[in-house]
């Protein structure tokens, strides 16, 4: 199915109002149990499946050698044996006071109800006997449903602190230090009044919580939890504030409670194993669909904080502990869930390695939280894949909001293969100090936001945007960034088709933002004829219509997930298309493309998000022209790798934050002075020999926690002959990032002087410098 692409805020506005499968607005109340036409069709078809091709689970035998224990609402009897259908138990109390053993299953009858309740039964499985929480019954009945009302332990104190006994208890089921589990077939909700919105207060309330409680376990005991399966569950109608309070919660929830720091604790081990959350049904939830992270009760601000190798500081909250120490959950994949009208960001994993994340669908989010966060995304995760995902129904969000988000302290994640449209914040946000970050064929279509959002934070090593294709209204999208890049990001092998015929493409909003930024073989098309002045210079860069196989103007929506290829199709290059061979290899753009087509075939890659089979299979290819090899800027740096020396240097930091790092030419290095030092602070350059210039290039170190400190500078020569500095020029507004200091003509001096003199008002700490750079226009 199609919708037109509209050019204008408020034709567009219409179309997703009218379309009958545009992106869904905030959802009105519903009825205990009922769903959307898009969720109803998943519910539909996964009871076709269990009607036409498989039965309940629970109608067929045991096959991991335990007992089964069958739970009937209407006709069951708590003081029955409830080893069979005939003396099947009544209530989830009974349930939840029983101590299971490996390779039991939990029954509960199909079609029967259970308000009011909580299902948390003890005891834990082991490898191949798994406990089992399933159905059994009538395959074409309604799936056992409990609706837990909100009748769950609230985690928080009186004072607002939370609560070490209950943290983790407010789910309609269940799992505290237990493992080896499997749920699946059954219909969650935890809300006690579905018509109305909670707004304030310290509710949390969960469809499935499974947590680990550090303070709960006994010494020596097991603190990896291993084994979870759950799939084919319905989660709908989970209520709570739309502010942050600390704790997050939603359909199926993981996390790691500890009420000491984590320094208190020790490294491996707090984590979970082996993890599948698959074909499951998410409607109207808060705060996520899904959501895995660490929880700990002293990880905020600076104490909790620690530096890493390259002397950049992590507050706790971004959560480098978890790599320092270990504690990934791992081997964790979630696929072919759908979610719909989430309060917050729909998937958000943290703190896991070997995460596949994989034909997942959004249909809005952050639909009642005005906050940050995004569609689907891993932050402080490590290896790991999100791919063949669609998102869409986004907000209009000056803060994150956009569907992938390449956040904090991630290491070698990749976004590829991915599906966006109609995202009003953009396409994806990009928080920094993340090392090997990789977006490659992915289709973003009306993400009319900003494109590539934030970067808050230098990043340990380049960052790759490659092969992917954005189509956007120029005359409704922000920018394509809107802060500025910190360290270097490769942007390759993309098209950039602007649909507007009379606006050109914003491209940044402050000056220097894409001073990092490396453009090549890029395409941008512009409707309009007309291309902006800030457009960022790539000499093997095209300016021509990509000739899609589609109309840019009928893009595929509604046709889920398990389709995703039908719509990226859309817009592979017709046999015609100038960007045919016209891109050029790196070993990040991977193997394949959105469409499984190996790459690449003829004389070059193509440009965007699917190659042709055009030409010869180059079946090894080899980076011969390697884009790292480019300089930004061929200028001779006259101060690089010389001498330097500081009136006073920060003592943290492993002692990393030394003044030779102003010097020498990597912008993610840094120098700081200490919390105390006495201004004027000054940092001289030792050129060894008389040295003329007429530039000298500042950059202030910023990252989420750190602004820019310096309000005034001067810059100093050395007079060999008066032996004393002398001020050739000077500066009251502040440095900043990219300060250009020019208008001094000619000075030759063996030594520069850079006098930090005044710190800006309301900055508490001391300056931190990336870089010192020293120029002449002549050469």
């Amino acid at each position: 199915m199609t919708r037109a692409l509209r050019t204008g805020l408020a034709a567009l506005l219409a179309a997703l109002v009218t379309a009958s499968l545009a992106p869904a607005a905030p959802a009105a109340a519903t009825a205990p149990g009922s769903v959307s036409d898009r969720a109803s069709d998943r519910a539909s078809d996964r009871a076709s499946d269990r009607a036409g091709k498989r039965d309940l689970p629970g109608n067929e035998p045991n096959r991991t050698g335990g007992t089964d224990y069958y739970v009937d609402a209407t006709n069951g009897r708590d003081d029955a044996a409830g080893t069979s259908r005939r003396t099947a138990w009544r209530s989830l109390a009974k349930v939840s006071a029983t101590t299971f053993g490996p390779g039991d299953r939990i029954l509960l009858k199909a079609g029967e109800q259970w308000h009011d309740e909580q299902l948390w039964p003890k005891g834990s499985g082991r490898a191949k006997r798994p406990i089992t929480i399933s159905a059994y019954g009538d395959p074409r009945a309604r799936l056992p449903y409990i609706a837990t009302n909100g009748k769950v332990p609230n985690p928080f104190r009186a004072d607002g602190t939370k609560n070490p006994e209950t943290v983790g208890l407010t789910g309609a089921i269940v799992l505290r230090n237990q493992q080896y589990f499997e749920i699946d077939h059954v219909e969650l909700s935890n809300d006690d009044d579905f018509a109305t919105d909670i707004t304030t207060g310290t509710y949390v309330r969960d469809g499935i919580s499974v947590s680990i409680n550090a303070d709960l376990l006994e010494a020596g005991a097991d603190s990896v939890m291993d084994h979870f399966r759950v799939s084919d569950v319905h989660v709908h109608d989970l209520d709570g504030p739309s502010t942050w309070q600390k704790i997050h919660y939603g359909g199926v929830n993981f996390q790691v409670f500890g009420g000491k720091s984590y320094k208190e604790y020790g490294t491996g081990g707090h984590y979970f194993k082996d993890v599948r959350i698959e074909n499951n049904i998410f409607k109207k939830v808060e705060l996520h669909a899904v959501q895995f992270a660490f929880n700990w009760f002293a990880a905020d601000g600076q104490d909790a904080g620690e530096y890493d190798e390259s002397g950049k500081f992590h507050e706790g909250w971004e959560q480098l502990w978890v790599r320092t120490r270990d504690l990934y959950s791992r081997d964790v994949s979630i696929s072919h869930n759908y979610a719909e009208s989430v309060g917050q960001g729909a998937f958000q994993f943290a703190n896991s390695k070997n995460l596949i994340s994989e034909y997942n669908e959004v249909n809005g989010f952050l639909q009642r939280y005005d906050a940050v966060s995004c569609g689907l995304y891993l932050w402080a995760g490590a290896d790991s894949v999100m791919q063949y995902n669609e998102v869409y129904g986004g907000p209009d969000n000056e803060f994150d909001g956009t569907p992938w988000d390449l956040e904090y302290t991630n290491f070698n994640v990749t976004y590829q293969f991915n599906y966006s449209h109609d995202n009003a914040a953009g396409w994806m946000a990009y928080m920094g100090n993340s090392s090997n970050s990789v977006a490659r064929y992915n289709l973003s279509v009306n993400d009319n936001g900003v494109l590539v959002k934030n970067m808050l934070s230098t990043n340990y090593s380049p960052t790759y945007f490659a092969n992917n294709t954005f189509v956007y209204d120029g005359a409704d999208l922000d920018t394509f960034h809107d802060e500025t890049f910190l360290s270097t990001v490769y942007f390759l092998n993309n098209i950039f088709y602007n649909t507007s015929r009379t606006d050109a493409t914003p491209w940044y909003r402050r000056t220097g933002a894409l001073r990092q930024a490396v453009f090549s073989n890029n395409d941008y098309y512009e409707a309009s004829g007309t291309h902006s002045a800030q457009e960022p210079a790539d000499p093997r860069g095209l300016r021509v219509d990509p000739k899609f196989a589609g109309d840019p103007a009928d893009y595929v929506t509604g046709a889920g997930v398990k389709n995703i290829r039908k719509a990226a199709a859309h817009f592979r290059l017709r046999g015609n298309s100038p960007l045919i061979d016209a891109g050029r290899y790196n070993p990040h753009l991977g193997t394949e493309d959105f469409l499984g087509t190996h790459i690449y075939y003829g004389d070059a890659p193509d440009i965007g998000m699917a190659e042709s089979r055009r030409g010869k299979k180059v079946t090894d290819p080899v980076d011969d022209d390697p884009i790292e090899d480019e300089t930004g800027d061929d200028r001779v740096n006259l101060a690089l790798g010389k001498s330097v020396s500081a009136s006073s240097t920060h003592p943290g930091a492993n002692g990393t934050l030394v003044a030779k790092n102003l010097t020498d030419g990597d912008p993610a290095t840094r120098w700081a002075a200490a919390d105390d030092a006495s201004y004027p602070i000054t940092l001289d350059v030792d050129f060894g020999a008389d040295t003329t210039f007429d530039e000298v290039y500042l950059d202030e170190y910023t990252d989420s926690g750190t602004n820019p400190r310096v309000r005034s500078y001067e810059l100093q020569r050395w007079d060999a002959a008066g032996g004393s500095w002398v001020t050739f020029a000077q500066g009251s507004d502040g440095i900043g990032h990219d300060a250009s200091v020019t208008g001094f003509g000619d000075v030759t001096t063996s030594k520069l002087r850079v006098s930090l003199t005044e710190r800006l008002p309301g900055e508490e700490y001391s300056p931190t410098m990336t870089e010192i750079a020293v120029h002449r226009a002549a050469g």
